[in-house]
């Protein structure tokens, strides 16, 4: 059986209360737990008075429960699960779904999409969800192996073989140093991020690493650590084999692990040498068997044995029963008409099979809090410079500042009030009253006339603003949130941080809000994880910002008061407008596009959502027409245009 560094330990079932079925009107939140308050109708578009910036949007959580960390949703350690355990019963039974929803088919049960929001929103480090924290999760989990094989102590040393994208971007992407700290049995979630770099620069230069933080062995870069730029192993584009020996060279133990995208990774159970020998020289990722392919797009003349690797997301799907499983957008909206339920709803309850109801509301408030923890120290970055030989200067703490000048300037006016509209950012001679009459004047003899300088578009500046924050703290390596990858993380937290600064009506909505943006959001996530997929190895970007957007888009309009319909058509033209999106970091950094594109996303996400908003959720392309051609764009894409950087801008951006 395949696991997975990422999958949802299952709580004790307790007794939560009943959600109830969306009214037509929003529900005074305020007083109500959220649990039992996912409903809502049109919020007032107009703009609040701004709030005090980081104090209105970090939230405390109102319903802690015991152990509740961020991360991946797997376990209270942060660690993988092989598969769920059995949940321990109690008198009180957990709501279960109408006779309706017991009769759906067993196709929709063994291929549904649903995971846990929890996975698919991990808190990790940057900067990549597939380069950097599934390696590191993927190392973690070759070493707890070969402890609980009992040849851990044996070990003298490990060789790491890098193949495909994460060879050819591993350095930039920083997939060597977080596999040696997942060597020395660090998690994603728990790593001190500001420790990585100055603890791999001492494995380096003294040639040991400690396995698991306990058996100090020796680890020589150039003969330890392997990359083979010009081999994947056929299963997926992100390869990686770990290989164990003891002191006289022998072969311990073995296994290949693949990172799908999104911090999750794929693998089989470790293999001792002395019970199945596997020589780490020779490809055996042809003995890896994936999860069997529900191929919804026929795409002529492609090898259906060499993408397997795309269905990989539905492997979940084998290990766990959802309440309300649903496999596409459709399935997912005729759940909802069924049981008279928002998508947040349906979210709920299916993850009220593996926690509390209070574990729910908290973990995703602590998310949202990771998240906005991160627009923080972004914009409050003394380092003038990412890391990386671009040299590309950190935009958000200058944008910051200037848009913190004054209410004034926020809201569009060139200038303070009082002042004409004459601003000191204007060019001399360009303002005032002498500037008005020249208008007049050219207008009149079809002169162009000189308009007063403005630098603010309100809503577009602050979005752009928590968008870079977060991706240029993801750059840095600092600590965000998958969503759904950390190359994309930075847009569904501008989208959220803007309607909760400029929207939401109220302190007192805000948690429930939060909670139904971030599980109208996680749905979206699933359809493109099992119909496609949210690697840029496999997909380009149209697979990681491509997704975000129709995330945050759908997401947006939930929280908007928008029905299903509307919320799906949102989702739609979010990725509608990123097809064939490509993914061409230089020196595979991801920082150029990555930054400013999840910049331009969270403002497009906006705007399809406002699309959305203003029809009544018919449209000729569907949701799941959309995603059908992502995949197929992304198989038919040229492989120099996903994360290899051997094309693009990657090729034609000089490096100095």
């Amino acid at each position: 059986m395949f696991r997975r560094a990422a999958l949802c330990a299952v709580s004790a079932h307790r007794a939560a209360p009943a959600l109830r079925a969306a009214p037509a009107h929003r529900a005074a939140c305020a007083s109500v737990p959220v649990a039992a308050a996912l409903s809502r109708s049109p919020a007032s578009l107009s703009v609040p008075a701004r709030r005090s910036f980081f104090s209105a949007t970090n939230v405390t959580l109102t319903t802690p429960a015991a152990g509740v960390r961020g991360g991946a949703g797997s376990s209270p350690s942060g660690q993988a699960a092989t598969t769920p355990p059995t949940p321990t019963p109690t008198p009180t039974p957990t709501p279960t779904p109408s006779p309706a929803a017991s009769s759906a088919t067993a196709d929709e049960n063994v291929q549904h999409a649903v995971v846990s929001t929890f996975d698919l929103f991990s808190i990790g480090v940057g900067p990549s969800s597939s380069h950097t924290v599934g390696p590191m999760r993927a190392a973690k989990i070759f070493v707890e192996d070969l402890l609980e094989l009992g040849v851990l102590e044996k070990t003298k040393q490990i060789r790491i073989d890098l193949y495909g994208s994460l060879a050819l971007t591993g350095v930039g992407h920083g997939t060597p140093n977080a596999i040696l700290m997942g060597l020395e049995g660090e998690t994603p979630e728990g790593v001190d991020t500001t420790s990585i770099l100055p603890r791999v620069d001492i494995m380096y230069k003294q040639e040991r690493l400690n396995l698991n933080g306990r058996y100090t062995i020796a680890f020589i870069p150039s003969k330890h650590l392997i990359f083979h730029y010009h081999d994947s192993l056929p299963q997926h584009p992100n390869g990686m084999r770990f290989s164990s020996f003891d002191e006289n060279g022998d072969l311990i133990a073995t296994n290949e692990f693949f990172s799908i995208g999104g911090g999750f990774v794929v693998n089989e159970d470790t293999k001792l040498a002395n019970a199945f020998f596997l020589d780490p020289r020779v490809d055996h990722a042809s003995n890896v068997e994936m999860p069997p392919d529900v191929d919804p797009v026929p795409i002529a003349g492609v090898d259906a044995d060499h993408h397997n690797a795309l269905t990989h997301s539905k492997e979940q799907s084998k290990t766990i029963t959802a309440a309300l499983p649903f496999h596409d957008a459709e399935s997912l909206l005729k759940v909802c008409e069924r049981e008279n339920m928002s998508i947040a709803q349906v979210v709920f309850r299916n993850e009220l099979q593996w926690r509390t109801a209070e574990e729910i509301t908290a973990r995703t408030l602590n998310i949202w809090n990771v998240m906005n923890t991160s627009i923080a120290n972004g914009i409050s970055s003394t380092e003038e410079y990412l890391p990386g030989k671009l040299h590309v200067r950190r935009r958000s703490p200058a944008l910051y500042k200037r848009l913190m000048t004054g209410l004034a300037d926020y809201a569009g006016f060139s200038g303070a009030p009082g002042t004409n509209g004459a601003s000191p950012l204007m060019p001399a001679g360009k303002g005032g009253d002498e500037s008005k009459k020249s208008n007049s004047m050219s207008l009149a003899h079809g002169i162009s006339p000189v308009r007063p300088f403005r630098r603010n578009l309100p809503a577009l500046d602050w979005i752009s603003l928590y968008a870079l924050a977060v991706n240029e703290e993801n750059a840095a390596g600092g600590r965000v949130v998958t969503a759904p990858t950390n190359g994309a993380a930075g847009t569904i937290p501008a989208v959220l941080k803007y309607y909760l600064e400029f929207i939401c009506p109220s302190r007192g909505q805000m948690e429930h809000d939060i909670v139904e943006f971030m599980l109208t959001a996680a749905a979206i996530g699933m359809l493109y994880k099992r119909g496609a997929s949210i690697s840029a190895a496999e997909m380009g970007c149209q697979g990681e910002v491509g997704v975000a957007c129709s995330m945050a888009a759908g997401a947006l309009t939930a929280v908007l008061g928008g029905t299903v319909e509307q919320i799906e058509n949102a989702a739609e033209i979010g990725m509608e407008h990123n097809l064939g999106l490509t993914c061409d970091p230089p020196m595979g950094l991801v920082v150029i596009p990555c930054i400013e594109r999840n910049a331009l996303a969270a403002v497009k996400a906006v705007t399809a959502a406002q699309l959305a908003m203003n029809g009544d959720g018919t449209h000729r392309v569907t949701l799941d027409n959309v995603i059908a051609t992502m995949r197929q764009t992304g198989i038919d894409m040229m492989s120099k245009y996903k994360e290899t950087s051997e094309g693009g801008l990657a090729v034609n951006v000089p490096v100095c």
